[in-house]
C-alpha cells in the first residue's frame, strides 16, 4: 500500500472493537514518532504509552469521556516539558556529542544558538507553546505511521488536560499533557463514519 493509499484508507475512527494492537505495529508507530522532526532536534515532549484497560477506564470517566479511549489498544499522551530551561540544552548537547563523537567544544554555537531561541519565548506559557508544536510534528509522523501499519488512530484535543495529567501523574515526571492519540480497529458495525467517503478541500482550492 503506497502511502497516499494508506492516508485515504485512514480517518479519525470514531468507534473501535477493542482488537490489540501487535507490539510490531506499536512499535514501528512509537519509533516513528520518536524519529520525527522538531527545533534543533530538541525534542522538548515525551510519549506517554497507556495500555492498561484500568487505566484508560478512569482516564475514560475524569479526562477524556469518548469511547476510543477505553475501545482502543493503547492511548498515546504526547506531553510537553512543563519547564524548558538552559540545563537540559546542556543535556542535550552532551548526547549530540556522545553520539556523533565530537568534543563537546565543537558544539558550542549549536547550544547557544538553541538557547538564543528559547530565551525568545521569556514566559513558561510561551515555551509551552512552543513545545507544543515540536509536539504536534511527532503526533502528525505517527497518524501517518499508523495509517501504513493499517492501524486505526484518532488525535484528540477534546480532553481536560489537568485531569489527564493527575491520573498519570505527569506534573511529578515533569511533563504536560498536549494532545493524545488512541490507536486500535475500527468497528465498522457501530461506527457510522466508517463507510463514509473521505472529504478534503479540492487540488485547486487547497494549493495557492
Amino acid at each position: 500500500m503506497s502511502i497516499l493509499d494508506a492516508l485515504q484508507w485512514r480517518y479519525a475512527t470514531k468507534r473501535m472493537n477493542g482488537q490489540t494492537v501487535p507490539q510490531e505495529k506499536l512499535d514501528v508507530i512509537l519509533e516513528a514518532a520518536r524519529l520525527a522532526p522538531s527545533s534543533f532536534g530538541l525534542q522538548p515532549y515525551s510519549v506517554v504509552v497507556v495500555a492498561d484497560p484500568a487505566l484508560r477506564e478512569r482516564i475514560r470517566e475524569v479526562a477524556a469521556p469518548q469511547p476510543q479511549i477505553t475501545e482502543g489498544s493503547h492511548l498515546l499522551v504526547f506531553a510537553t516539558w512543563n519547564e524548558i530551561h538552559a540545563g537540559q540544552v546542556d543535556d542535550f548537547i552532551a548526547h549530540v556529542a556522545d553520539q556523533r563523537e565530537l568534543p563537546m567544544d565543537s558544539l558550542d554555537g549549536y547550544r547557544d544558538a538553541i538557547k538564543a531561541a528559547i530565551s525568545q519565548h521569556p514566559t513558561q506559557e510561551a515555551r509551552l507553546q512552543w513545545a507544543a508544536k515540536q509536539a504536534y510534528i511527532a503526533l502528525g509522523t505517527a497518524l501517518v505511521a499508523a495509517a501504513t501499519e493499517q492501524v486505526d488512530a484518532t488525535p484528540m484535543e477534546g480532553f481536560d488536560p489537568q485531569a489527564l495529567d493527575e491520573v498519570l501523574g505527569l506534573e511529578r515526571k515533569g511533563l504536560r499533557s498536549t494532545v493524545i492519540m488512541v490507536l486500535g480497529y475500527r468497528d465498522i458495525e457501530n461506527d457510522r463514519m466508517a463507510s463514509l467517503k473521505k472529504v478534503r478541500w479540492p487540488r485547486e482550492t487547497y494549493l495557492r
